[in-house]
């Protein structure tokens, strides 16, 4: 597993008449395989988990993956923490499914028949074989994410961040893509509403009013949770 620390991390925005805290001072020691972040809507939940690939930066504080500082070391971060947005629209930005994983796949595959070819296997790899030539903008909500994942997955990160990836998705779409986060190699942070996928986690972590209230056992986490909602 990767080795994510915050050390006396904050995040601020200028207001008005001066600051206001996003996150309060912050530090945390990430070496699970799966965390979860859970808290109500506004808490500073998206915001921490930001934090971990330079989306978002400390105000103070740092922030490292894998001994690399965020701040310093942004372009060798990103390579190593993928990130997953709630609504796939904003990271899908080439024509076709095909497109779109192959330009995950440029540093590794300098030849474009060969990297068109490695993006139809990786498709495959995420029950999206034959979508090749799809329009991005004509899957639905569960295939959209899904090839979003896919997209970041194959530049081969070893932590992913996924930021309420099955908020916009049904029933059966948010368990699928709820099971292929679960059966992943990599490290994943997961920021979510579906306390059920939270339980599934080996740490949780309950964020309210930009502080880290609970950090524990998911089960204990959640429950503190829903009865505090």
């Amino acid at each position: 597993m990767s080795d994510v620390r915050l050390e006396q991390v904050t995040v601020s925005v200028p207001t008005h008449d001066g600051q206001r805290e996003i996150l309060h001072e912050t530090s945390l020691h990430l070496t699970e395989r799966r965390i979860a972040l859970v808290g109500p809507n506004g808490s500073g939940k998206s915001t921490l988990a930001r934090l971990l690939n330079g989306l978002v930066p400390a105000t103070s504080g740092r922030v490292l993956v894998d001994g690399l500082d965020v701040a310093r070391d942004g372009r060798e971060v990103r390579r190593r923490v993928g990130f997953v947005f709630t609504d796939p629209a904003a990271q899908l930005v080439m024509p076709t499914a095909r497109e779109d994983v192959a330009l995950s796949l440029r540093r590794t595959h300098r030849d474009r028949t060969a990297r068109l070819e490695a993006a139809d296997r990786v498709l495959a790899d995420f029950g999206l074989a034959g979508f090749g030539d799809r329009s991005v903008h004509a899957l639905s909500g569960g295939e959209g994410q899904l090839l979003a994942l896919a997209g970041v997955l194959a530049t081969g990160p070893s932590v992913l961040v996924a930021d309420e990836p099955t908020t916009l998705l049904d029933l059966g779409n948010s368990r699928r893509v709820g099971d292929l986060l679960m059966g992943l190699e990599q490290q994943v942070v997961v920021v979510t509403h579906d306390l059920e996928l939270a339980a599934r986690c080996d740490r949780a972590l309950l964020v309210r009013d930009g502080r880290v209230e609970r950090d524990g056992h998911p089960a204990e986490v959640v429950a503190h949770y829903r009865a505090h909602a």
